[in-house]
């Protein structure tokens, strides 16, 4: 049984690590915050391209191209978003998980020389690299600033390459952030783009509140439910209008923005959801801390209180003996 001076130094210690972790989660919980207005202020500018190319698409044109053009996969990509830092619960491991799924799925059939690698966060970086994959650059920056500059960079170099042929296909791999307390692992393909599909996703959020509770998800299956209600299909802006130059030729200008769009929403959603994992590990771990306070101090009462009454015992007995 230890001694009263262990278990006191292990009190000690424990409190030490509930401070850290309960300060890690008032971090995370003001980093989520910020990072959940991010996706907030890009949601205006989503809703209207989204407009925008539903209503070309319920005016039935008939228009392709280059960018969602099907072809025989020959090369492939994957875009795989991780963070930079750990103690963010299972957030990295399950990116890396279905990442080795995935590029093992492809390696079977395209060969190792087929499959690359484009690594966003440092974590899914180095295990890229020590798995042997072929790595093209690192974007760590990215996680820590997000920019959406670097995001059209990456989706330029992403489209000229599919373009010229170098690849056939390009999946993206990150965590949809849905609330605090829900973020779905996602792998969608980026290119080629298929817009129905693409308009059609998951646009789920809540942006409102920091604290994962059963409340918290009731208010997001109302929240569906008004949605669902008030949405309604989309239809032509004119029931015979004209594009100028053409169909073809807006759609080039649009489609790459699409793209633009898709992964600057990929890296916000991974960016909140690395925070909001982050702060569900460290509540958790301040909740074990406080666990294991209540058991050592329980202990240390039993032994301080045991130790008294041995010491009340040969007090008695040495009395009794003179």
């Amino acid at each position: 049984m230890p001694s009263l001076k262990e278990i006191k130094g292990r009190i000690a210690s424990v409190n030490s690590t509930r401070k850290i972790t309960s300060a890690m989660k008032m971090v995370a919980s003001s980093k989520l915050h910020h990072a959940q207005v991010a996706i907030q202020n890009m949601l205006p500018y989503e809703t209207m391209l989204e407009h925008i190319l539903k209503s070309f698409l319920a005016a039935e044109a008939e228009a392709q191209t280059i960018y969602d053009q099907e072809r025989p996969v020959k090369r492939v990509a994957l875009v795989v978003f991780s963070s930079n830092s750990s103690l963010c619960g299972g957030f990295n491991a399950n990116i890396i998980k279905k990442m080795q799924h995935t590029a093992a799925a492809f390696i079977d059939t395209l060969g190792a020389e087929n499959v690359e690698i484009y690594p966003i966060g440092r974590k899914v970086t180095e295990k890229a690299q020590k798995l042997g994959y072929i790595v093209k650059g690192e974007r760590n920056a990215m996680v820590d600033h997000p920019n959406v500059q670097n995001c059209i960079d990456l989706a330029m170099e992403l489209g000229n390459r599919f373009a010229k042929g170098e690849l056939d296909r390009v999946e993206l791999i990150y965590h949809h952030f849905k609330s605090a307390g829900s973020q779905i692992l996602t792998q969608k393909t980026f290119l080629p783009i298929d817009i129905e599909s693409e308009l059609e996703r998951d646009h789920e959020r809540d942006l409102t509140s920091n604290v994962v509770t059963r409340e918290a998800q009731e208010y997001l299956k109302q929240k569906k439910k008004k949605n669902e209600q008030k949405e309604q299909k989309a239809v032509p802006l004119n029931d015979n209008f004209i594009v100028e130059p053409s169909m073809n030729a807006v759609l080039s200008v649009l489609m790459p923005k699409l793209a633009h769009l898709m992964i600057y929403t990929a890296l916000l959603d991974s960016i909140a959801s690395e925070h909001a994992a982050r702060m569900v590990a460290m509540q958790t771990a301040t909740d074990n801390a406080d666990e294991l306070l209540r058991q050592l101090n329980l202990q240390y009462n039993k032994s301080r209180q045991q130790a008294i009454t041995s010491e009340l015992l040969d007090i008695v007995g040495g009395s009794v003996n003179n």
